[in-house]
């Protein structure tokens, strides 16, 4: 309780709450001046903020908000959009084999890459983390085909590589292995593309490999002076400590394995072939929205993909407490 109104309540000195309140107030809002320069860093702030400001609410919320209402409407671009409701919705599940199709491709994508890129570069990571000797150039190498991975000239390569007489075919036939080539295979174009994924595994090893640095030796040692093998040491040390960068980068590979596009529109030649089996959801999104002029069934698409992405996002959170070791916790 402040000096006044121990006084106040002592001596029975009688003074109003305003008053009161007035001499509580602390000295740096009272003092001339200082309401009129907090008033101006504040708005300093906000002009600085401004840019990201107009450019999220100008290119990301506000077309997310229009696009969600145009995912209720029939809009070819050229016309007005007339409101359906959620019959684009309805079609999508009910009536859109080819939707349907896409959904079930793209997830095999997500379900089966994400885990070998995950695993693949994990697996590099420790290695590296072992080696001193040429460390840098070795993590550069592996990392690089991150940085490329996703243009069109990669995907241009990548098609040549594996098309018929192709590297990889002339390669495999040496071997009696005569596949014909994986483009225009509608068994062997899918691995291809999960392959592809694969290879861009450099970024996720980096981050890894950040994570190795920070467990302490010292608990290796003392696992292994307690007689714990090469596996338990990675499973009952590694794993635990590393938990955190495997949640991050397992939400981070989810989310970038739905939006794949570039590589499978090259490949496809944007067709989505041999027999829709690089029809991505994104693809399928873009032919919709932009060959067909489909805009509002194309928004319903997008809606309906950023809804599955919130749900996986939501339920790695949710499980994280299981499994997700953090420094401090008490689990």
């Amino acid at each position: 309780m402040s000096t006044t109104a121990t006084r106040v309540i002592v001596t029975g000195e009688k003074s109003s709450r305003r008053s009161l309140l007035r001499k509580e107030r602390p000295e740096h809002l009272s003092r001339p001046g200082q309401r009129s320069r907090l008033l101006k860093e504040s708005l300093a702030g906000y002009g600085f903020l401004s840019p990201w400001l107009l450019g999220f609410f100008g290119l990301t919320i506000i077309p997310m908000v229009y696009s969600l209402y145009l995912s209720f409407t029939s809009y070819n671009i050229f016309q007005p959009p007339r409101w359906i409701g959620f019959d684009n919705y309805i079609r999508m599940f009910t009536n859109d084999p080819a939707f349907i199709q896409s959904a079930q491709i793209t997830l095999i994508y997500v379900l089966v890459g994400t885990p070998i890129t995950l695993i693949a570069a994990l697996a590099v990571a420790m290695l590296l983390n072992y080696r001193d000797k040429g460390a840098g150039f070795f993590r550069s190498a592996f990392y690089a085909p991150s940085l490329i991975g996703g243009s069109v000239s990669v995907a241009i390569v990548w098609r040549a590589m594996f098309s018929a007489d192709g590297p990889v075919d002339n390669g495999l036939s040496l071997f009696g292995i005569n596949l014909g080539g994986w483009v225009g295979n509608p068994d062997l174009v899918l691995p291809m593309m999960i392959l592809l994924s694969v290879w861009m595994f450099g970024a996720t090893m980096v981050i890894f490999l950040a994570g190795l640095k920070q467990i302490p030796k010292e608990l290796y040692e003392a696992a292994e002076m307690d007689g714990a093998g090469a596996f338990h040491r990675f499973r009952a040390v590694t794993v635990p400590l590393l938990s955190p960068v495997i949640f991050f980068n397992l939400l981070l590979g989810l989310i970038g394995a739905f939006q794949v596009f570039a590589s499978a529109y090259i490949i496809s030649n944007g067709s989505g072939g041999p027999a829709g089996m690089t029809n991505f959801i994104t693809l399928y999104l873009y032919k919709r929205g932009f060959s067909d002029g489909q805009m509002g069934y194309a928004a319903a698409i997008a809606w309906v993909l950023l809804i599955v992405v919130a749900i996986i996002a939501f339920i790695l959170f949710r499980t994280q407490r299981s499994w997700v070791h953090y420094s401090g916790d008490s689990k």
